[in-house]
């Protein structure tokens, strides 16, 4: 490749020039020439390099610090600032942005993927009796606004199990009402000290309570029996990852994680909001321990149930019905409830019987 006049003359008189790959890397990372052009690349670098921090900390299985786990709960939407940076390096006939950008999107695309790392493989699907099929239900009624969409959502759909996050007084005294108590006589109501920290346990099966997970908001537990099998059943509400609660959230996600991971034979099922996605690898932790979500499994991986009132199709999935071996998803479906930021989850399965 030959050398431009402006190369010879910088290289000056008597003065060796710069190897012929130094060259070539030195005008890679040039900037553009020319205002309009360079203005374009430096509009593209702040996209790119969020995008780029935000999926590093992905491929590392790390939550990072602020904002990177907000940001982590809509990966699949980081493709538009890496879209951005590509058009603006493409008018700025910058090739170092126009990689950059390309190489941004290709990671945040391969992430997109389903997360499979709790999955059992397919040798170690239940093949036991089939004892029992279940509709499980979850919801977060927001401060317990969405109280009467819930009830109306109970009578239509009939579910067996139901998870209620952000349930206060008035919605406790909702499904203390004698057509609730007949449809579900067997409840776990744990009332906390502000609306959003309630939560319960409905139940068709008798139902024993259990200890629950410890949190700044209440996680009843509970032990089912269906069919003669013993279920455990673990409601999940831990605190958001707010700037300044980040390591609460972690903590919190990591006493459903070890929940999961002391729960031994018996099937399992937790239920709830994690404030979490599949692209938080403190969430990924609880699927590690052999859970499998069911959204996934059915799937529907990436099906927004948050914020659904303010920007339903740019949500997050952080509400999640997790399960264990012997609990085998067939649907999930995410229904609408009026008054409330959180799209419900319904989810029908098959409780298996251990193999003799």
């Amino acid at each position: 490749m030959e050398t431009t006049v402006a190369e010879d003359q910088a290289a000056g008189p008597g003065r060796p020039r710069a190897p012929r790959g130094a060259r070539a890397a030195a005008r890679l990372l040039r900037l553009p020439g020319g205002r309009a052009r360079r203005w374009a690349a430096w509009c593209a670098m702040p996209p790119l390099a969020v995008v780029s921090a935000v999926v590093l900390c992905r491929a590392m299985d790390t939550d990072g610090i602020t904002p990177i786990p907000q940001l982590l709960a809509f990966l699949p939407w980081l493709l538009v600032p890496a879209a951005l940076g590509l058009l603006l390096s493409t008018a700025a006939r910058w090739p170092l942005g126009c990689g950059w950008a390309l190489a941004a999107a290709a990671a945040t695309g391969w992430f997109i993927q389903p997360y499979d790392g709790g999955s059992p493989p397919s040798d170690a699907e239940p093949h036991g009796p089939v004892l029992a099929r279940l509709r499980v239900m979850t919801a977060n009624l927001e401060f317990g606004q969405a109280r009467k969409g819930l009830l109306s959502a109970l009578r239509r759909e009939r579910p067996d199990l139901v998870a209620v996050q952000e349930c206060d007084t008035r919605c406790a005294a909702a499904l203390d009402s004698a057509a609730v108590r007949r449809a579900y006589p067997y409840r776990s109501v744990a009332l906390g000290d502000s609306a959003a920290a309630g939560s319960a346990i409905l139940s068709r099966h008798p139902l024993t309570r259990a200890e629950g997970v410890r949190g700044t908001l209440r996680m009843p537990g509970a032990v089912v029996r269906v069919a003669g099998q013993r279920l455990r059943m673990q409601v999940a509400h831990p605190m958001p990852p707010m700037p300044g609660q980040v390591d609460l959230w972690r903590t919190e996600l990591g006493r459903l994680r070890a929940y999961a991971d002391g729960r031994g034979e018996e099937p399992t099922l937790i239920a709830g909001d994690f404030n979490a996605t599949q692209d938080h690898a403190a969430f990924r932790a609880v699927l590690d321990t052999g859970l499998r979500d069911s959204a996934r499994a059915a799937g529907v991986p990436r099906t927004p149930s948050w914020p659904s009132a303010t920007a339903p199709l740019l949500g997050a999935q952080i509400d999640h019905v997790l399960v264990s071996r012997a609990l085998r998803p067939h649907t999930a479906r995410f229904l609408e409830l009026p008054h409330t930021d959180h799209r419900a989850l319904l989810v029908d399965l098959d409780l298996y019987g251990p193999q003799h």
